[in-house]
């Protein structure tokens, strides 16, 4: 089974972007062709090559199953050649070699096992990817926690030289005389009616019922950096409380973003405060791809930053099912957010200046890192995710390509003429090709 994976496009110093990137793409390859190839195995199907890289090989052994493993220089994609495979691409048996093959050697070719066991080792590349994800997810979840739902703070962030009695440990009860009782509640106060006025908390402390001052729940405090967006490129960090954009003192989360809905494509100065120390910073913002309520897409004006609470909750253990399900969840959120997507881009709903490609993963994968260890292992579970979706989408050359074919012989009983699939191939080839170099000169243009 061949791999493109850093010819998709994805729907996102040299060193510093470097080395995350081959990280992150070595892990994930790792784990599709992984994939392939053990359920291969467990289907009796004989492995000859399973390659790391492309290009000249840099180490090689061979295991006690027959199995060459090497190395090559180039780890931008990877491969496992079948026995019986007429290259690694999986483009089509060797028939002359197959049928040169005492018949206890061709038991073992791809092209002799059954169909069903043919489609499950191939779905088996992107099956690893969304087991590589649903894992990483659930450890992330086990890891951080869930907030706990009966609004007790776990941490109050406020503006410097403001006198706030809100404490950890408070169970809230109201905001500014209403009352709330989850945490989505908070979301009815967006916007500051007076920002001269202190907000007011009811709150629930050691069983007495007691009025303090605290934080507006939505300051304008960055919660997470996109990775490729405005806000990474020009250094914007996680925890900076943005006190100015262009010119404009900034009061509220939502009031920035409105601020920054407004404008055009140019850069303008932005002004946060890092710790104890005011940063100056100068910023593009532009305009990109976000999902609405109902779920389709929209585009605006944004800079690529997060919101968060300013009242952070206090975050409870989640057991095993908790994180099977939190993995599970991120996954399918993702995989209905990837349809959507190429429905949106097919229909010119969303413009495909939003694909990126090999450069734009690059540089994704170096703005995570930057922003801690944790970033970039959530960035391995969304790569993961996704090249395990574009590898299922019916392209000749892709897994779900391959799935489409033996679905064809299924039911007409017989598989597609060679010239068929020779045909089908190039034309695949030539589509990933085209999506690449497109892709491409997004990423440069976009950076």
């Amino acid at each position: 089974m061949f791999d493109f994976l850093s010819h998709i496009p994805l729907v996102g110093g040299t060193l510093t972007f470097l080395v995350p990137f081959i990280i992150v793409l070595s892990i994930v390859i790792f784990i599709h062709e992984f994939g392939h190839y053990i359920v291969g195995r467990w289907c009796g199907i004989h492995a000859e090559a399973f390659s790391m890289g492309f290009g000249p090989v840099l180490k090689t052994w061979t295991d006690k199953r027959g199995t060459r493993w090497q190395i090559a220089a180039l780890p931008f994609g990877g491969f496992v050649k079948f026995l019986g495979d007429a290259n690694a691409a999986s483009g089509g048996a060797d028939r002359s070699a197959i049928d040169a093959m005492p018949e206890a050697l061709r038991a073992r070719t791809f092209e002799a096992a059954a169909l069903w066991k043919r489609a499950l080792t191939v779905f088996a590349g992107p099956g690893a990817n969304f087991i590589l994800s649903i894992v990483i997810f659930g450890l992330i979840a086990m890891g951080s926690g869930r907030p706990s739902p009966d609004l007790v703070v776990g941490e109050v962030k406020s503006v410097p030289g403001e006198t706030i009695g809100l404490q950890s440990g408070d169970q809230i009860r109201s905001f500014n005389g209403q009352p709330v009782s989850a945490w989505k509640d908070f979301e009815d106060f967006k916007y500051r009616a007076d920002e001269n006025s202190t907000p007011t908390y009811g709150v629930l402390r050691n069983g007495e019922e007691l009025t303090v001052s605290g934080p507006f729940p939505w300051l304008p405090i960055v919660s997470s950096v996109n990775p490729v967006t405005p806000a990474a490129k020009a250094g914007v960090k996680k925890d900076d409380l943005v006190i100015e954009m262009d010119g404009k003192p900034i009061a509220s989360f939502f009031e920035l973003q409105t601020i920054v809905q407004q404008m055009t494509s140019r850069e303008v100065s932005m002004k946060v405060l890092r710790g104890s120390e005011v940063v100056d910073l100068a910023i593009t913002p532009r305009s990109m791809a976000y999902e609405k309520e109902d779920g389709s897409f929209g585009e605006r004006m944004m800079i690529g930053i997060g919101a968060g609470l300013s009242v952070a909750p206090v975050y409870e253990t989640v057991g095993l099912l908790g994180a099977l399900d939190a993995g599970v969840g991120s996954v399918w959120h993702l995989a209905k957010t990837f349809v959507r997507t190429i429905s949106e881009l097919v229909t010119g709903g969303l413009s495909v200046k939003n694909l990126q490609g090999p450069v734009g993963i690059a540089v994704a994968s170096g703005d995570s890192a930057s922003q801690g260890p944790l970033e970039l292992v959530f960035m391995i579970a969304f790569i993961s995710t996704a090249i395990g979706l574009m590898n299922l989408l019916p392209i000749p050359i892709l897994d779900g390509g391959h799935l489409v074919i033996f679905a064809y012989q299924a039911i007409f009983r017989r598989p597609p003429s060679d010239r068929a699939l020779q045909v089908a191939m190039g034309v695949g080839l030539s589509l990933l090709l085209m999506l690449m170099i497109f892709a491409t000169f997004n990423d440069i243009m976009r950076l």
